[in-house]
């Protein structure tokens, strides 16, 4: 790390700036309206010499002899002015609707500017992503969204791959990913874990480069009658530069404010004109992050009662290691990212175009720490020789060991398709493919489980018959002879997309856009090697079994038919509807219907829509079976099994197959745009959501002890099961703001404001759990107290995020506040009496960027500036909740009822700093991040 500053370093102090010789001028700068053009920028070419306009469009500026004035403000025609001798200019500003904020999600017909649009749509530019200073593109649309969240789980194992991510409190699975308008393909990966997004999967979009991305939109709205299942809370699309711009190399590092989390990466970009007849945009990334590591310290007295250890022992351990070896937080992890856009124009109105992208990610993570008294020497006496240690005690000095998880992820997804102009028709036919492939490897572990090989029998009197002493036990196979590297398998999800979609304007009022897609899925489960799974396989991470294993294909087509009437000039009313037939569960039929209406010359726009909505299970929910480890409180690291719907398992315990969830949506809105520069936006959404699919809590034995669930669990080995059903029905409501004022004159340079944030209303189950009869008749329930505040209050109530720009000549400042409100939580194995409850907390970030030359850029960024960690607490829900809080007595082994429930939903510590439970933000504190950009 310590060169990765250097080099930043050295790149500072080697930026200059060049000053020549100067003269003044001066003037005003206005709109064809002849209103002042507040903060609009007036540029010498060529350098970054500048000024902004003021309060009444008037500017002062220093230039050379020779220079020419180069006017810009957003949505308005750049203009260059040669000074020639003048001191004076009077300079009118010409719109440009071209740059007045084009969208191309919300509505399947012509595209139309931001301001005509029926439907809330936020656009965030590159810049700023990148000026949040987070290293992915998940975590800058994290501090850019407030409806947007992303946790990072600490006891990673798959997940360590891809966090989850989600819209509206609404899970990955019901955010629809775009690139350039077309569907990205999902991650191979199903959240199995209780973490947010628990059952669910989604796109990997941390894998995308920044710095190939030129806008990223975010439509705010349920639009599955436009784009099909997965968009019932909205739609993220990812426009890619398609700028010819010269060549960019950027180098970054970082580091946290505990001197670990070392991150160094390099980015190389460029465009250029391609045969003269179109363009081409690529984006090479290469990055590093090492190891953050946040473990507890483990309470003693904890241990010594969960793993009936003797408490002399445990305190020699923990006195050597207090976090128990535990490793929590973010894992090492390098990627590799390749992106390339381009077109090329066949004729006047007709270009073929297409994108392509790879990406390759290794992360390297830990499970839990297996203590010396968890895996005892006893136990496994052959531990001493495959892990031998510093123990003062035990043979070899064995004093455990940690399994590591090693993660390979290839993401990859290209776009080809042509698009023009026939007569009054635009048409545009694409064909999309992409793919997302996950292997992993268990090190240092050992299959624990007693399996032997076959018996051998030996003839030796050759008589033809089984005599004493002829037939030999079987060798054991693990254990002792385990190897401790396991190949554990992995998973794959393709998909192949086809889009035909036609347009067109009919008179001047009305238009309209009819198209239809098929889609090809195939999932496939990667069978581990024999070791990994066998007799209940490797520690820490079982593999994938041949029985659980193979390759699911399904395929859908649809259709829809868009109609936009714009009944006047400012009142419009789009309506469209849409038809899904899939191979394995059948139709659907969604429609949408939204309006708008603008009055004021524009500078007030109403709008809102209803719509329903629909998402298909996906076949990573309806096939995946396997074995799971978790914690469970009080009784540590056990085996459970899921069992997927289509099993004989599944027949078994009387669960059915999956259908489609189904959505009703209902949005209302005011947008204000006053004057150039000023925009207000505030909207109303209200989201029911039918026979939603879950994954089930864990389901354990029943009191009898003599049903088929009991039988199920004893066959297998298995201390419970969970499976996925179509559970509950909810509906979620809130209020998204959002506010900019753009270009503030404030004393030599300019201000920029922007205000946004997330207000949930409500977010609930609205009828009862739809448990089948098996798990009715045990007294349980798919969704308990856990798992409803998982889904429901592990968010944050509100999220606000206040940023500040100030751009003064070659220097911009930014400080960026981010409000996560309070969110509650239910862990499992709490008692009922109590929740835990996370405070708010403002994450303050602050930011410079330096421009000395055309040709350099200079980006500071320091993150979470406080250390501001989150902090929870109990909280009682009633008396007896309250009583267990005040009570101060103890058991035999010292703790009190509260400490006991503490110890129980952190593994005694272990998470008391990085949990799953309603962390929402980063738990790694301080951040700071610098970069140096080079423009060739």
């Amino acid at each position: 790390m310590t060169k990765k500053i250097l080099i930043i370093t050295m790149l500072l102090l080697l930026s200059g700036v060049v000053i020549a010789q100067k003269k003044t001028v001066s003037g005003t700068v206005l709109d064809e309206k002849q209103q002042p053009l507040i903060g609009a920028t007036v540029l010498e070419k060529g350098t970054t010499n500048g000024t902004a306009v003021d309060a009444e469009g008037k500017f002062t500026l220093n230039v050379s002899e020779n220079a020419i004035l180069q006017v810009r403000f957003v949505g308005f025609k750049t203009q260059e002015l040669s000074v020639s001798g003048r001191s004076t200019f009077n300079i009118v500003m010409a719109g440009d609707a071209a740059l007045d904020d084009v969208v191309v999600v919300g509505s399947r017909g012509v595209p139309r500017i931001e301001v005509d649009t029926p439907l809330p749509v936020d656009k965030i530019g590159a810049k700023e992503l990148i000026a949040t200073g987070q290293t992915t593109f998940d975590k800058a649309l994290q501090y850019s969204i407030p409806s947007f969240s992303t946790v990072q789980t600490p006891v990673n194992d798959a997940t360590s791959l891809l966090d989850p991510y989600e819209i509206r409190n609404m899970g990955p699975s019901r955010t629809l990913i775009l690139i350039n308008g077309k569907r990205k393909n999902l991650s191979s990966l199903l959240y199995v874990q209780t973490s947010p997004g628990r059952g669910e999967t989604g796109a990997d979009i941390s894998a995308i480069p920044v710095d190939a991305i030129k806008r990223v939109e975010v439509l705010r709205d349920g639009a599955s009658a436009q784009y099909g299942s997965d968009a019932i809370a909205g739609v993220i699309n990812v426009v890619l530069k398609d700028q010819t711009d010269a060549p960019a190399l950027t180098l970054r590092g970082g580091v946290t404010g505990a001197g670990d989390g070392e991150f160094f990466g390099v980015s190389f970009t460029n465009g250029s004109k391609f045969a003269g007849k179109g363009f081409i945009n690529y984006a090479i990334d290469l990055s590093q992050q090492g190891l953050s590591n946040r473990p507890g310290t483990v309470n003693a007295a904890g241990e010594a009662m969960d793993f009936g250890a003797d408490i002399n022992f445990v305190n020699e351990f923990l006195s050597r290691k207090p976090d128990a070896g535990n490793i929590n937080g973010a894992p090492q992890t390098t990627a590799a990212k390749f992106l390339i856009n381009g077109g090329i124009n066949l004729s006047k109105n007709t270009e073929v175009y297409g994108n392509a992208a790879y990406v390759y990610k290794k992360v390297n993570s830990f499970a839990n720490y297996r203590t010396p008294y968890w895996r005892t020497i006893q136990d496994f006496p052959y531990l001493a020789n495959f892990f031998p240690g510093n123990h003062p005690t035990n043979p070899s000095g064995y004093d455990g060991y940690v399994p590591s998880f090693d993660g390979n992820l290839a993401d990859y997804h290209a776009t080809l398709g042509i698009k023009g102009k026939l007569g009054e028709w635009n048409h545009d036919a694409s064909l999309t493919v992409g793919g997302n492939q996950q292997g992993y490897t268990v090190n240092n572990s050992h299959n624990r489980n007693f399996v032997y090989s076959p018996s051998t029998w030996l003839d030796a009197n050759s008589n033809g018959t089984v005599d004493t002493g002829e037939l030999t036990q079987g060798s054991l196979l693990y254990r002792e002879n385990s190897p401790i590297t396991f190949d554990v398998g992995g998973t794959r999800f393709t998909h192949t997309v086809g889009n035909i979609d036609v347009s067109r304007k009919i008179g001047e009022k009305l238009s309209l856009g009819v198209g239809t897609e098929f889609r090809s899925e195939t999932f496939t489960v990667i069978e581990g090697s024999l070791a990994s799974y066998d007799g209940g396989g490797a520690d820490s991470f079982a593999g994938n079994q041949p029985e659980n294993s193979g390759k699911f294909n399904r395929y859908n087509i649809g259709g829809y038919i868009d109609l936009l009437y714009d009944i006047t000039d400012n009142f419009l009313i789009n309506g469209t509807a849409r038809v899904e037939e899939y191979s394995d569960f059948g139709e659907a039929f969604v429609w949408k219907v939204s309006s708008r209406y603008k009055f004021l010359e524009d500078k007030v726009i109403l709008r809102g829509s209803v719509s329903t909505g629909f998402r298909a299970p996906t076949l990573h929910q309806i096939y995946t079976q396997k074995a799971q480890y978790s914690f469970v409180p009080g009784q540590g690291i056990q085996v459970g099994g899921l069992v997927n719907n289509v099993s004989p398992q599944a027949k078994l315990l009387g669960i059915k197959p999956l259908e489609a969830e189904k959505s009703q949506n209902f949005t209302a809105g005011i947008a204000l745009k006053p004057k150039k520069g000023v925009s207000i936006a505030i909207d109303y959404y209200n989201i029911e959501v039918r026979d939603r699919i879950i994954l089930g809590t864990e389901i354990g034995p029943t009191t009898a002890g003599n049903t088929p669930l009991d039988a199920l669990l004893t066959a297998n080995n298995l201390t419970d099961v969970s499976f996925f059903s179509n559970a509950i029905d909810t509906r979620t409501s809130g209020i998204d703001f959002v506010g900019a004022i753009r270009y503030l004159a404030l004393g030599a340079g300019t201000l920029s404001i922007n205000l946004s944030g997330n207000v949930v209303l409500e977010n609930k189950r609205i009828n009862n759990v739809k448990n089948p009869a098996i798990v009715e008749s045990a007294n349980q329930s798919v969704a308990n107290a856990t798992q409803e505040a998982l889904f429901f209050t592990s968010r944050p109530e509100t999220k606000w995020i206040l940023g500040l720009n100030y751009e003064l000549g070659k220097v911009t400042f930014m400080v960026n506040n981010t409000l996560f409100g309070k969110t509650t939580f239910k862990q499992q194995g709490l008692d009922n009496n109590l929740r835990t409850e996370f405070e708010p907390r403002v994450v303050t970030d602050l930011g410079v960027t330096i421009s000395p030359t055309d040709n350099l850029t200079i980006s500071l960024n320091a993150n979470n500036i406080l250390g501001i960690l989150p902090q929870w607490k109990f909280v009682a829900e009633n008396p007896a909740g309250q009583a267990i809080i005040d009570d101060t007595s103890t058991n035999a082994f010292g703790l009190t009822p509260i400490q006991i429930q503490s110890n129980l939903i952190t593994f005694n510590q272990r998470y008391s700093q990085m949990t799953y439970d309603g962390y929402h933000f980063s738990q790694l504190g301080f951040l700071f991040n610098a970069s140096v950009q080079l423009r060739f």
